[in-house]
């Protein structure tokens, strides 16, 4: 359990989420993440000078990422600041965090800013030299889709997880339709009154790709198509004898997002309202069975509140990471959640899953919701490749 580790009310923001191959698929991983993290701190009055580490996670390889967060932070302004580069799937926003709050915790002055950030679209083909291969011809992957569609380990592609868990929990295609209605609905709220929950934490975005024109200006999420239950019900599973559509799963997306974790008095001092106290009570994680990924939510979500010393009737808001509905629909039925319970103003199902910075987007709408709710305690939980999940809990004090 942690004791030392906060986020300052406000220190976070978000780039809006891009569909693939829309407006934000040509813009470079770590580069479009410097830009929006120098212009939040500056929005925020926050120096780079305040920070004693740079954390960067991402899965999707860019041009020079290499020099990873050395590059980042100098590309804010923190030239005397380093830090390392976490790789954990889709888990990689809750390890950033995670590694943040432990360096908090042994640490006397720590203060890092984390940032996570991806662009499946355009995503690299690499060729691995083989010269014992016919010819010495190269070993070829396709970085995003090849390990999309095939576990090393497992042998399966992370739709068939879905699929598994689905038919042992016998999960029908209809009950996941009616939960993408759900969270299609609560996706509306954070959009109401002019996108005033997204304005919150959210970005505005100017596509700037070669440096010399803006050609388009992103205030919002790119790329949500509108869910009915019409339109669900004319969709196919895609797996011959499946129960999974494209409608009940997430698609993937670009974009990036930030977040700052220090000590209470750094945190007051950086709040934006200093009132707020947001504390990281634990981290944890779990693993399912062999092609089970949807499952792993629940065991990491045991741990974690065991750590924080809570039970679930404890916790007052609840985020997933839910890249199929059969997440959701499995842990609530393994913990005795109420599905509306989970995911009010939005989740990766809706809004996209640009794998690193997924995690850290659904922390911060976690922190905000608990604010709007007065203040208690939050978790998050999100399966992650390798049948793999991790958790978090959090608590807001407000006023």
């Amino acid at each position: 359990m942690f004791v030392k580790s906060f986020i300052p009310y406000g220190g976070y923001w978000c780039s809006p989420f891009a569909r693939w191959q829309g407006s934000f698929s040509n813009l470079h991983t770590i580069k479009f993440a410097a830009e929006v993290s120098r212009k939040a701190l500056e929005a925020r009055k926050i120096s780079p000078a305040a920070f004693s580490n740079v954390y960067l996670g991402m899965t999707v390889p860019a041009p020079a990422s290499f020099y990873g967060a050395p590059w980042l932070a100098g590309m804010i302004g923190a030239e005397g600041v380093t830090g390392p580069v976490f790789s954990q799937a889709c888990a990689t926003s809750a390890r950033v965090i995670g590694s943040a709050a432990r360096a908090v915790e042994t640490e006397d002055d720590a203060s890092i800013l984390c940032v996570t950030a991806d662009r499946t679209s355009n995503g690299p083909h690499l060729l691995y030299p083989n010269p014992l291969n016919p010819g010495a011809r190269g070993d070829a992957e396709d970085w995003v889709w090849d390990n999309f569609n095939r576990d090393p380990f497992v042998g399966n592609a992370m739709l068939q997880t879905a699929e598994n868990t689905a038919k042992e929990a016998s999960i029908t295609t209809a009950e996941q339709h009616e939960v993408v209605l759900m969270r299609y609905a609560q996706y509306q709220k954070a959009l109401a009154d002019d996108a005033a929950f997204h304005k919150k934490y959210m970005s505005v975005v100017e596509v700037n790709p070669t440096g010399k024109k803006v050609v388009a200006t992103v205030a919002d999420d790119e790329g949500v198509f509108p869910s009915t239950a019409e339109g669900l019900g004319k969709l196919k599973p895609v797996m011959p004898d499946g129960t999974v559509t494209y409608g009940a799963q997430t698609f993937p997306a670009d974009g990036n997002a930030g977040m700052i974790v220090t000590t209470k008095d750094k945190a007051r001092e950086l709040s934006r309202d200093p009132k707020i106290e947001i504390q990281l009570l634990a981290f944890s994680e779990g693993r399912a069975a062999k092609g089970f990924m949807p499952k792993a939510n629940a065991p990491a979500v045991r741990s974690v509140l065991q750590k924080a010393g809570l039970d679930v009737k404890d916790i007052k808001a609840i985020k997933t990471h839910n890249p199929f509905a059969v997440n959701d629909i499995f842990l609530s039925r393994e913990l005795g959640i109420p599905l509306d319970k989970m995911n009010n103003y939005g989740s990766s199902l809706i809004w996209g899953h640009p794998q690193g910075p997924t995690g850290m987007r659904l922390v911060i709408e976690l922190i905000e919701e608990l604010v709007l709710l007065g203040g208690g305690y939050g978790l998050f939980t999100g399966c992650a490749a390798g049948d793999t999940a991790a958790a978090r809990v959090l608590e807001v004090r407000a006023g």
